[in-house]
């Protein structure tokens, strides 16, 4: 029997480390990572996901995103056929932005955003992780290796514009109930982890490595779950 293809898409500004402790088993799964690349000038998420689904060699894979590489997974998923796609503290419409979001957008607040200041990698650890705790200052500067601020701009604006309205409800929805980024208040038919935060697929990977084999093949009909 072959392999199912698994690629993994890490959140705004992350490289693909960050998925360092996921371990699927090696006779059912085979795993790619994949990992920003610098988006042309006014390049908008759709065609960037074109440009990133070029990178995706296998047929009917599943998909994986954390974050910002959430929303560019239900992307590139409009563009090619996948046998699954999954999300990990992201959202699936702009409904589940938080007020905050909404309103930069509204604002244009978020042009405003110097992002020239991310070179500061406890100020990027709060945009991208949502917390800047002081012990994991290094950790997150070894995570966190996208900060060109052409890339920057681009994925501050993509976010922020994101707007998807109706989710797709194949779509399965992992999200952490301590989630500082995308508050769990808004978020709706996900499989809640309790405790988890906007960093749980570090911290939390005991319970992904538990639990994504049997998601993947289809049995999501886990709703709460406990810490682990």
């Amino acid at each position: 029997m072959s392999k199912i293809p698994v690629y993994l898409m890490p959140g705004l500004a992350a490289n693909p480390t960050i998925f360092e402790n996921i371990k699927l088993p090696e006779d059912q799964f085979e795993v790619h990572w994949l990992e920003w690349f610098l988006p042309e000038s006014k390049e908008s998420l759709e065609a960037y996901a074109k440009r990133m689904a070029e990178k995706i060699t296998d047929e009917n894979p599943v998909l994986i995103g954390v974050s910002f590489g959430g929303i560019l997974v239900q992307e590139i998923a409009r563009i090619i056929p996948v046998r699954k796609t999954i999300i990990i503290s992201s959202v699936k419409t702009k409904v589940e932005f938080p007020k905050r979001m909404k309103f930069a957008k509204t604002t244009k607040a978020y042009k405003l955003i110097p992002t020239g200041m991310f070179a500061n990698i406890e100020v990027l650890a709060k945009y991208a992780f949502g917390e800047t705790a002081q012990s994991r200052i290094k950790l997150y500067e070894k995570f966190l290796s996208m900060r060109d601020k052409r890339y920057l701009d681009w994925a501050l604006e993509q976010v922020i514009s994101w707007d998807r309205k109706v989710a797709d409800d194949k779509i399965v929805h992992i999200h952490g109930d301590a989630d500082e980024v995308f508050p769990i208040k808004y978020i709706h038919d996900a499989i809640i982890i309790k405790g988890g935060t906007h960093v749980m697929i570090i911290n939390k990977y005991r319970w992904l490595n538990s639990h994504l084999p049997a998601i993947i093949l289809g049995e999501n009909t886990i709703k709460n779950t406990e810490d682990e």
